[in-house]
Parts: C-alpha cells; structure tokens; sequence
C-alpha cells in the first residue's frame, strides 16, 4: 500500500499552512534546506511546499508522498520548482529506493504523522550515503510537564483532525538514537502565541548517518 488517503486534510492544509508561512514557516523551510547539495529524497513531501526552496546545488529530488490530493498538488509544483523534482507514491516506512543512494533526506512536518516514525529513521538511514544528512523540521513533545500534559490531552482528538498527527511524540531524541549524529539543532515555540497550541514546540536540525 502506497496511498493513505485524507480528503477532507488534503483539501484544509494549503490553505492553513499559507498562514503559517507568512508568520515565519517559509523562513523555516529556507533554513532547513540551506546548503543542501547532491540528491536529496523528501518524504511527505504533502503539496510541495519545500520545493522552491531547494538551493540550485542540489540535482535532484525525489519527492514521496501517500495522500493522492496532496500528491497531485506537489506534482503540479514541481513543474516550477528551480531544481528537478520526481514526485511519487509511498510510505517513509517502506521507501523503494535504493541503499545509500541519496545525499540528504528531507523529514518536514512528517514524523509526527507517520504510523512507525522510529521505521521511517531506520528507512531514510538505509537510503543515505554514509556521511550523508539528515534535515529536519517537525513539531515535538514540550519541554515542561504543563505543556506535555496538554498535549497528552489533545492528542486524544488531534490526530483524527490532522491525518495521524501526533503532537506528542519525542522525534528528536528518536532520531539522535537512530543511528545519526546531531550537528546542529534548534528548538523554538511556533506559531505565536504558542500556549493554547499543542503543536507549538518544534526542533529544526541536521543530523548524519553514522
């Protein structure tokens, strides 16, 4: 099974994630993908709201994504996007690529979603060259007991709403113990005000495949 399907997410996430890109998001996706070169392998790639910012050192991307709407959506910006983009079918849990066969992959906003994210690591792991870098950009578990205990709460619903979106999940320590080195990392509060955001907390970083 390729596709996962989310009709009604599919149609609401464009629209939503425009806001977030005015508020800082595209400035986010600028910094994860800065200095990326070689091939790169993007995995819930969604409508492709990565692809414009790909720096021209990069030669290709290939592009998965399972929610068919979404799927055709980033297919259709990749016709624009300034680096050549492949978009195709699959899951970041089962990718059919090839062993150390990309540069960089590219987890954004995905992690949080994906029914085995510990999995998807071991997957994007398999595909790159050793050396090569992980980039990532998800929402996580918080950092303080208040903020943990309203996410538990609103990961009760949450995930129903948000294609299987997890708000809880500590992807960051699941990728530091997933065979990558942590290079840089950062964690910061988006969009504000955060309080009343149960996905507020986010880490941008880079790691390295051992």
């Amino acid at each position: 099974m390729t596709d996962l399907s989310h009709p009604i997410f599919a149609r609401l996430y464009p629209r939503l994630d425009a806001g977030c890109a005015k508020a800082g998001g595209d400035a986010c996706r600028a910094e994860l993908l800065a200095g990326a070169s070689g091939r790169v392998v993007e995995v819930g790639a969604g409508y492709g709201a990565n692809f414009p910012h790909y720096p021209p050192e990069v030669t290709e991307v290939v592009a998965v994504e399972p929610e068919p709407r979404l799927r055709a959506k980033a297919a259709h910006a990749a016709r624009s996007a300034p680096v050549p983009v492949t978009v195709r079918p699959g899951l970041a849990e089962d990718l059919d690529l090839d062993d150390a066969s990309f540069d960089v992959a590219v987890a954004s906003l995905v992690l949080c979603s994906v029914r085995d994210p510990v999995r998807a690591l071991a997957e994007l792991r398999r595909v790159l060259k050793p050396g090569g870098e992980l980039r990532y950009y998800e929402h996580v578990r918080g950092d303080t007991p208040g903020k943990v205990r309203f996410q538990r709460y609103a990961d009760l619903l949450w995930p129903f709403f948000a294609a299987g979106c997890h708000v809880t999940r500590p992807t960051d320590e699941w990728i530091a113990g997933s065979g990558f080195t942590v290079r840089g990392e950062r964690r910061f509060e988006f969009p504000e005000p955060s309080r009343a955001n149960p996905a507020s907390p986010h880490v941008l970083g880079i790691a390295v495949r051992d």
